[in-house]
């Protein structure tokens, strides 16, 4: 999104962490620092619920009063440029970099990895969740107003305070997205926003066989199952298969089949669109990166959102879901059967990296934002 702002001549102040640095000012960006703190208990003492977002929020609003900048664009796990924003009076946009938390009627909790229920009867029953999902709304709303009072901002009546009610750029394939009993204010799909560090290519396998990608988290399974398993299930099945180990250090622990080759990193916007299928933990970049590339996937999840993004891509017919217990050798190789042997699977992500094509996610992202700075202009 950033990209496509500059590429529009505005001027463009990323606020991240110092790692990114280069890349920020490689695209022609500016950066800014962000406060590197544990969101977590530290090993001297806890921290109590948005401590550390306060804290934060000081430091980004001496950055948002200097630069004085028309918009605001935080990630909704970043609540501090968000805060920041409201206390200098600047309007601000949430980007959720994946499908929408957010619940509806009958909908299942988000992120527990069940489908939405296809009959009256099973939206009742997820139904019966509702006053327990609530509890956890309105508990997080009470810590967000706690922080909110010491920094000398208004309590807030509505739950998912951490989403801007003036614009919220969901950063996925609207196919991926439940349909909703009642549209949600101010909130544009835009699709994915893709951006990965700069690689070369890769040798690939020889042969004609078709080719699967084996991309596991580069935040989960640090032992490496998943990947051990598919190197182990698909020996035998007559695919190519390049593997990747995403930067966690040697390579010569594996044992790597005739078919197989294992590298350490791997390019997946210059690799995927060469693959006939990508095994994955199906976190949301990589299942984005996939789908954008024409191509479908047997997902793996392993914790955390990554249920959720599996139980979105098998509702929308791009993907094989396959269970954490199921992932072995022969669960692996069964599922990649199936996902080969389904040809619509192919064909409906193919649809999804058309529809990538014809409506750029950037694009859209950077006219929503100059939308809001226009009506928040004319406003004051």
């Amino acid at each position: 999104m950033g990209r496509a702002l500059r590429a529009r001549g505005h001027d463009v102040v990323v606020e991240t962490w110092t790692r990114w640095q280069e890349d920020v000012e490689r695209e022609g960006m500016r950066f800014a620092p962000a406060p590197e703190y544990h969101v977590f208990p530290t090993q001297e003492r806890p921290l109590k619920p948005y401590e550390a977002v306060r804290r934060a929020t000081g430091v980004t609003r001496e950055l948002v009063a200097s630069v004085a900048p028309d918009v605001v664009v935080s990630d909704i796990l970043t609540l501090a440029p968000a805060l920041a924003a409201e206390l200098e009076g600047v309007p601000w946009a949430t980007l959720i970099p994946h499908v929408d938390p957010r619940s509806d009627a009958g909908w299942p909790p988000y992120s527990i990895g069940a489908r939405l229920p296809r009959t009256a009867v099973g939206r009742k029953w997820w139904s019966l969740f509702d006053p327990l999902v609530g509890r956890g709304l309105a508990l997080g709303r009470s810590e967000l107003n706690e922080t909110r009072s010491r920094l000398g901002l208004a309590p807030l009546a509505h739950v998912h305070g951490g989403i801007s009610q003036q614009l919220a750029l969901v950063a996925t394939f609207p196919q991926l997205e439940y349909p909703r009993s009642t549209p949600l204010p101010n909130t544009h799909i835009v699709g994915p926003l893709q951006w990965e560090p700069p690689f070369g290519d890769v040798e690939l396998p020889p042969g004609d066989a078709p080719l699967v990608l084996v991309a596991p988290s580069t935040a989960q399974d640090r032992d490496g199952r998943m990947l051990r398993a598919a190197l182990a299930g698909l020996s035998t099945l007559p695919v190519r298969v390049l593997a990747s180990t995403n930067r966690r250090g040697e390579t010569a622990g594996f044992d790597v089949p005739p078919n197989a080759r294992l590298v350490d990193w791997v390019s997946y916007s210059r690799t995927m669109p060469l693959c006939d299928l990508v095994v994955c933990h199906v976190g949301h970049g990589t299942l984005m990166r996939a789908l954008a590339a024409g191509v479908p996937v047997v997902a793996c999840p392993a914790a955390g959102d990554m249920n959720e993004n599996a139980a979105r891509a098998a509702w929308a017919g791009v993907g094989v879901r396959l269970p954490r217990r199921l992932v072995t050798a022969t669960g692996l190789r069964l599922a990649v059967e199936r996902a080969l042997a389904t040809p619509s699977l192919t064909t409906r992500a193919r649809a999804l990296a058309g529809w990538a094509t014809a409506n750029d996610p950037g694009t859209l992202a950077a006219e929503l934002v100059e939308q809001l700075a226009v009506a928040s202009h004319i406003s004051r």
